[in-house]
């Protein structure tokens, strides 16, 4: 069963996938991927010889050259050159350090690991298991209409509190006699802004938060 967890780890089929926000992207964890189909044993031995292989080379450069102005054609020019041979070893952290590759990124420390823009994370997976690819796009997918709900949602609460504002000022300007004492003022924006609250969803905010705690 997939699931999304509150902190933007992927469950795919049991196997927790990590996503990070990367120049305004976002970043999945290969080493995640890798470990779920090898073993944590296994997956930097995994990561270097796909990211070394001709094929893989060409996919990534051409992403680069797509999306990065400062991507280092010369370097990458190298390294394809390199492919094959027996003695052309590569890891990610190496691409990134000499053509400045911006859709790899090897993150250290806690939660650290090899991240790959989803684009190229989705090539990763063809190359191990199309399947858990699947089911990857399938748990992303989700977690990005979840996104869009959240957003819609602090969208809606803006919203409402420029328009309460807009109220509180009206009611201040037109409803608030000069004379009337500090004390009673609140009661005035109190009642106000419940005839408000219950004309547009039927109930006063304090019935809400009692419903609602």
């Amino acid at each position: 069963m997939l699931r999304l967890s509150k902190k933007n780890v992927l469950d795919v089929n049991g196997a927790l996938i990590n996503l990070l926000r990367f120049k305004g992207d976002d970043y999945i964890s290969l080493t995640d991927i890798a470990n779920a189909k090898a073993g944590d044993s296994r997956a930097a031995d995994i990561i270097k010889n796909w990211v070394r292989n001709r094929g893989t080379l060409e996919f990534i450069g051409t992403w680069e050259l797509l999306h990065n102005p400062d991507f280092k054609v010369v370097e990458f020019d190298h390294f394809k050159m390199q492919a094959g041979l027996p003695t052309f070893v590569l890891s990610a952290g190496q691409w990134v350090e000499k053509t400045g590759a911006v859709g790899i990124y090897v993150k250290s420390g806690r939660n650290g690991g090899t991240f790959a823009h989803k684009d190229i994370a989705l090539e990763f997976c063809s190359a191990i298991s199309p399947v858990f690819k699947l089911y990857l796009i399938r748990e992303f997918q989700r977690l990005k209409t979840e996104e869009q709900k959240q957003m819609g949602w602090n969208l809606q609460r803006t919203l409402a509190k420029i328009n309460y504002r807009i109220h509180t000022d009206a009611i201040k300007e037109n409803l608030i006699p000069p004379e009337l004492p500090k004390t009673r003022i609140n009661f005035v924006y109190a009642t106000e802004a419940d005839l408000l609250n219950v004309a547009l969803f039927g109930t006063t905010a304090r019935e809400w938060r009692e419903s609602n705690p």
